[in-house]
């Protein structure tokens, strides 16, 4: 429901894996699993919106599935342990972005206004920048809508349908070919993340009914207190216990 609304529910799906017992890169691998569905579902609702960017898909489709498959492999290559001791700062990375998602946005978008940079520099930068956001995705999913709106927005998007089209088809492709490389590697528990995968089509189902007598403002305050209080409990548990 709170991926529906406002997003976020990466904030709660995560940290129940882990504490189902699920090890941190294998609850990594299974909450990109259980997400995808929804960003699948999303592009496709989009669909209108993400024809008229005929010409860009190509490249960022080709971009997303190599970023999506190397930030994959950094995963499966880093230690149980390193990434456990990565969890806070990842989270805390996440919340930050999700807290000031929206100033962060408009921030860039006034610098899109200036389209001084869009020259020879600014043509051969922003894939790069596209890259390492899809890299993110692949090794760790939380707050990749929020950082690829962000890209939109600095590369000089500013239709949000659009965006949100290309938002989700990003999510999408990098979460399809890190899925495939993670079920290669047997890095998903299925058993596990079934349970979320169902629970995320229900709740987006029943998101669809509620969302409209629910003020988003509230929502987003809920996603970031419930982050910052699991940050801090990771950070406590990493460093304390």
């Amino acid at each position: 429901m709170l991926n529906s609304i406002a997003g976020g529910g990466t904030f709660i799906t995560f940290p129940a894996l882990l504490f189902a017992g699920v090890p941190p890169v294998s609850a990594n691998a299974t909450n990109t699993f259980a997400s995808c569905s929804g960003y699948i579902s999303g592009a496709y609702a989009f669909r209108r919106e993400l024809s008229t960017q005929k010409k860009a898909l190509p490249g960022i489709l080709l971009i997303s599935l190599l970023g999506g498959i190397t930030g994959a492999w950094l995963l499966l290559q880093t230690p149980e342990s390193v990434f456990r001791e990565a969890i806070p700062w990842l989270l805390l990375f996440a919340t930050l972005l999700f807290a000031s998602g929206t100033r962060l946005n408009a921030a860039f978008r006034r610098l899109a206004h200036n389209r001084n940079y869009a020259s020879t520099i600014g043509k051969y930068l922003m894939p790069l920048i596209l890259l390492a956001v899809c890299i993110y995705g692949g090794f760790f999913n939380a707050g990749l809508g929020i950082i690829i709106l962000s890209y939109l927005a600095l590369a000089g998007y500013s239709n949000i349908n659009t965006m949100n089209g290309l938002k989700l088809l990003t999510s999408a492709t990098v979460s399809v070919i890190a899925i495939a490389l993670f079920i290669y590697d047997g890095a998903i528990a299925w058993f596990e993340g079934t349970i979320v995968l169902l629970g995320t089509l229900t709740g987006g189902y029943i998101a669809a009914h509620v969302s409209r007598q629910i003020s988003q403002i509230y929502i987003k305050n809920f996603v970031v207190l419930a982050g910052t209080c699991i940050t801090i409990y990771f950070f406590y548990q990493t460093y304390f216990v």
